[in-house]
């Protein structure tokens, strides 16, 4: 196990490589001066070339990259043109309210999700399945900003019983964890229908109800484990995007978390903010690739990593 991750962190590194690449190559070729964005129009040519120059952004694009990758094996993400601040610090001040906003809204995707498959799978073509079924296809069917909105018009403005910006409480927390969570939960509740429905159809289960076992047996001890595995998959994957900034719902509502930061920069194209979150945010995301290669060897037995 510990030789597979070792691998899996080695071939990280050129994808980190590659994203770092493609955002500076974006970056310099979008329209706009990061100087002229952060100190107004109303800037004298010679202030405009000398603040240039202080900042290196006269340099070569690739030399400016090397140097931003050299920073970074220091651990130093550079300091936001726009707050003229640490990027780290920026960083992690915004990741605990992302953090907040990712546990409530997982807890509502799984808390729904897994139970509503189960249901489904186990009571197919029922009544309970087909309502399932379309909540779920319209949680994903609809767009995010679309049912926050619908979701900030009705509890916030007709009845006024939850707030619908901000970010001072955990009162602030459950509309954006909804909205969240019912689109995680769609997803969750759909691909654990399909694949318990998969399992329960496979040789060892009908072997296992053959043997005089109850139904629950079958499913909770037998067939759940098998069907959990690309479950699993995109739990990790949820995970760690939601971990990384729900862009959309943090905007919507206001939530001064990673994803509104990541925003921010991209609107004043500032490119060590920019830069320092797109490299956070991959690697949640491929820490939480490795968390769910890692749990498929409880899941399965079969699968190990040698």
């Amino acid at each position: 196990m510990g030789k597979y991750i070792f691998k899996r962190i080695l071939i990280s590194i050129p994808i980190i490589i590659g994203i770092t690449i493609i955002t500076f190559y974006l970056l310099n070729v979008v329209p706009g001066d990061p100087v002229v964005l952060m100190m107004k129009e109303h800037i004298s040519p010679d202030v405009l070339e000398r603040v240039k120059n202080e900042m290196h952004l006269n340099d070569p694009v690739y030399i400016r990259y090397f140097k931003f990758m050299g920073d970074l094996l220091h651990g130093n993400l550079g300091r936001s043109y726009k707050l003229n601040r640490n990027v780290t610090d920026l960083l992690l001040e915004a990741f605990p309210n992302t953090v907040v906003l990712s546990i409530a809204a997982i807890i509502i995707a799984w808390g729904i999700g897994i139970p509503a498959g189960i249901i489904s799978a186990i009571k197919q073509y029922s009544f309970i399945d087909n309502f399932f079924m379309g909540f779920t296809l319209l949680g994903v069917s609809m767009p995010i900003f679309w049912s926050a909105l619908i979701m900030q018009y009705i509890f916030g403005l007709k009845l006024n019983l939850l707030p619908i910006s901000g970010f001072s409480g955990p009162q602030y927390v459950i509309l954006p964890a909804i909205v969240l969570g019912w689109s995680s939960a769609a997803s969750i509740a759909r691909l654990t229908r399909s694949s318990l429905l998969e399992v329960i159809r496979t040789d060892y289960i009908r072997t296992a109800r053959a043997k005089g076992l109850k139904e629950r047996q079958v499913v909770f001890y037998h067939a759940l484990k098998n069907a959990m595995l690309p479950v699993v998959t995109v739990m990790a994957i949820q995970v760690a995007g939601l971990l990384s900034g729900a862009v959309i719902t943090e905007s919507v509502f206001g939530i001064p978390g990673i994803g509104r930061v990541c925003v921010n920069a991209i609107q004043n194209r500032d490119m060590p903010l920019l830069q320092g979150s797109v490299i956070f945010t991959v690697g949640l995301v491929i820490i939480g690739n490795l968390v769910a290669d890692i749990a498929y060897s409880y899941l399965d037995p079969r699968i190990r990593y040698d």
